[in-house]
């Protein structure tokens, strides 16, 4: 998760204390006396929840903005603090504050294209277009939580155009997955447009590409919905899909990107989260709601699941 620094300045009155502020967090340092080998940090959030890890977060040095005996003091607490955070780090939160799994690639079902593994936790894609999700049991839920941070490295080496012709260059995330013909789609566009679009393919009875192709698909037109700007090759983004019910919440880099009644459709679908990519390259990181157990996570996926196949 990338954090950019907005403002950060002293106190006045109060020599020993700093606030910096990052978008709607703030964060207060506190160093009681240049001769104490004790502080304080406390890290305040507008919402008064601790801070959420979304990925493998490292807080720098530069935070310590203090010079003299507070400074070293300082940078010994930041590896401390990081390492509290990193401990956590394969989970972000869901709506209910539970929290999300990181998925790594044993837990996943890719149907189409090929992610292979990176060191620290990150999973790559480099083929055209890219379909998997996760190896779990579908959960009789009208809820579901998914989020994918991701680094963009640019356009594949080839180019495969969608089914309507356009070379749409993209990545997104899959919820209520029963098949390849019935689900969800919340796609981030990178080209040629950049926007958050939202679809339903349905197509009942149908569960192979070969039945359905590319049929089916509704776009849903939002509620509310923002502008995106253009991602640039090596920017890090996350991507976050918020189902409850037949009403989905789309974050993009924590902003309410497309807010939206799906219908009544998202009630009579039932399957895992996912993820699929088209015609560009990307490092990344998964995370889901933790599968039923270890059992379901690791052993052989439903054939409905996990045949692999053109594209959906």
């Amino acid at each position: 998760m990338e954090r950019q620094l907005v403002q950060r300045s002293k106190l006045p009155g109060q020599p020993n204390t700093a606030i910096e502020h990052r978008g709607n967090r703030r964060h207060r340092w506190r160093f009681p006396a240049a001769s104490s080998h004790s502080f304080a940090l406390d890290m305040l959030l507008s919402k008064g929840k601790i801070v959420q890890a979304s990925g493998a977060t490292t807080l720098p040095a530069s935070w310590c903005i203090f010079s003299g005996e507070g400074a070293p003091m300082c940078k010994r607490a930041l590896a401390i603090l990081t390492l509290v955070i990193c401990s956590a780090c394969a989970l972000a939160q869901n709506e209910s504050g539970a929290a999300l799994q990181g998925i790594d690639r044993n837990d996943l079902c890719v149907t189409n294209g090929n992610v292979s593994v990176l060191s620290g936790g990150w999973l790559s894609i480099d083929t055209p277009s890219s379909r998997a999700v996760v190896r779990a049991d579908a959960k009789d839920t009208a809820d579901q939580v998914a989020e994918i941070h991701f680094r963009y490295l640019g356009p594949t080496q080839t180019s495969k155009p969608l089914a309507s012709g356009e070379l749409r260059r993209q990545i997104g995330l899959k919820l209520q997955a029963e098949d390849t013909c019935n689900l969800i789609y919340a796609m981030w566009h990178i080209e040629p447009d950049t926007m958050v679009a939202v679809s339903v393919k349905r197509n009942t009875g149908m569960h192979t590409h070969e039945q359905c192709h590319a049929g089916g698909y509704v776009n849903i037109k939002a509620q509310r919905r923002i502008d995106l700007p253009p991602i640039q090759p090596g920017q890090t983004h996350t991507l976050r899909a918020e189902l409850h019910g037949n009403d989905l919440t789309v974050t993009a880099d924590g902003n309410v990107a497309w807010y939206g009644s799906l219908g009544d459709e998202p009630l009579s679908l039932q399957g895992p989260t996912g993820f699929r990519t088209d015609n560009a390259r990307f490092e990344f990181q998964y995370y889901a709601d933790p599968p039923a157990d270890a059992q379901t996570r690791r052993g052989a996926p439903g054939p409905e699941h996990c045949v692999m196949s053109e594209g959906d």
